[in-house]
């Protein structure tokens, strides 16, 4: 039964995995990400979802328990933020190298210090790097429907690569809006059984952790590239079979353009101040401005064809990071840049909602003024 109801970003995101009926759940709460867990609890509890519940010590060992499912040849999800995600780290690069098709949530949080339970991007754009794909939503609408394409990108044979789901902390997953609930047959339909490849099985030995000298470490991480790439077209074919079966689809799965049909200037952004952008757009527009969005929803991996088609025509893009690299820009700038390096475009990089600070439309509005100008960008504060 299609079920249309108010609830919060976390609360969509957690129904989204109960759906996809995981069997595992290592759980360590921490802000803001605790509301997912405690749903999924709960769903355990009354007997909605099979699943065995780990109450783990830690968000280290929440990964590393992760691991231990899918290892086990079982669909599982866990959820973080933050400095957990941070706490992590050991165990990611670990997952995707065994290419263990995880799924998990991250609640985008500032990273201490100094100590900060606010939205920005740089718990998960630090991580960018340890080959997970990483796919960044603008509402909860878009959080449910991610989860469920997450597993079926996840899972798919040409990629066997983890999904970071990420969601920007509060603003997405304390904030309360309609969200259509997927009838459950017609998701398990969608998502399907989970059918291991990486998994610990005597009849099929296989060894996981193995010890890779120079002449064999090289192959792996040459592997994980092309599962990596090939995730492109898997995204974009996935994004495409879910308008199908449920009305929505979001861009090319890699990115969405807004206005860009005739637009000589555009910004690019992720989350949820694509929300705020497509207002500022809508009054720039009113009064004959050419500009428009490129909301970016892959940021690993980079849709760089994708991105190269959408501002051949432009004159001037702006790129809002939330996040910086402490001693250069932003990376979503760094990467845009050397994306477009040699075209005519003018690319300006701002840095902006630091620590929670709010991107309001006064700020997006300074952004496009400077793009307009044909100005670097500058700190938006």
């Amino acid at each position: 039964m299609v079920e249309k109801r108010v609830m919060s970003g976390s609360e969509a995101i957690a129904n989204a995995v109960k759906l996809c009926k995981p069997a595992v759940l290592p759980m360590y709460p921490i802000t803001p990400s605790t509301l997912v867990p405690e749903k999924l609890s709960e769903y355990v509890a009354n007997g909605e979802l099979k699943a065995e519940m780990i109450y783990v010590e830690s968000e280290h060992s929440a990964a590393s328990a992760l691991y231990g499912a899918y290892t086990a040849g079982v669909r599982s999800f866990t959820a973080t933020a933050s400095q957990g995600l941070a706490l992590m780290y050991e165990i990611l690069p670990i997952i995707s190298g065994s290419r263990l098709p995880a799924v998990m949530m991250v609640a985008n949080r500032a990273l201490s210090a100094p100590l900060n339970i606010w939205n920005d991007h740089s718990d998960a754009m630090s991580a960018k790097d340890q080959g997970w794909i990483q796919l960044y939503c603008e509402n909860a609408q878009e959080a449910f429907d991610t989860t469920l394409m997450a597993y079926r990108i996840a899972e798919n044979e040409g990629v066997l690569l983890p999904v970071m789901v990420c969601v920007d902390g509060f603003v997405l997953t304390h904030m309360y809006e309609p969200v259509q609930i997927e009838d459950a047959d017609k998701v398990s339909a969608f998502v399907g059984e989970y059918k291991p490849h990486n998994f610990l099985d005597t009849s099929n030995p296989k060894t996981f952790g193995a010890f890779a000298q120079p002449n064999t470490y090289f192959e792996f991480k040459e592997a994980q590239q092309k599962a990596m790439m090939n995730s492109l077209d898997i995204i974009k074919e996935m994004n495409v079979e879910f308008a199908k079966k449920f009305g929505r689809s979001y861009g090319n799965g890699l990115l969405e353009l807004i206005d860009m049909k005739d637009a000589e200037y555009a910004i690019m952004v992720a989350g949820t101040t694509v929300g705020t952008a497509r207002e500022v757009v809508d009054e720039l527009r009113a009064k004959g401005k050419k500009v428009g969005i490129i909301k970016i929803k892959s940021i690993r991996p980079f849709p760089v064809d994708d991105l190269k088609n959408a501002t051949r025509k432009l004159k001037g893009l702006g790129v809002i990071d939330r996040h910086i690299s402490i001693g250069y820009e932003g990376p979503l700038c760094t990467d845009t840049r050397a994306v477009l390096a040699g075209e005519k475009v003018k690319i300006s990089g701002f840095i902006a909602g630091l620590g929670g600070r709010d991107i309001d439309r006064t700020r997006i509005r300074d952004a496009f003024d400077l793009v307009m100008k044909g100005k670097e960008g500058k700190w938006l504060k």
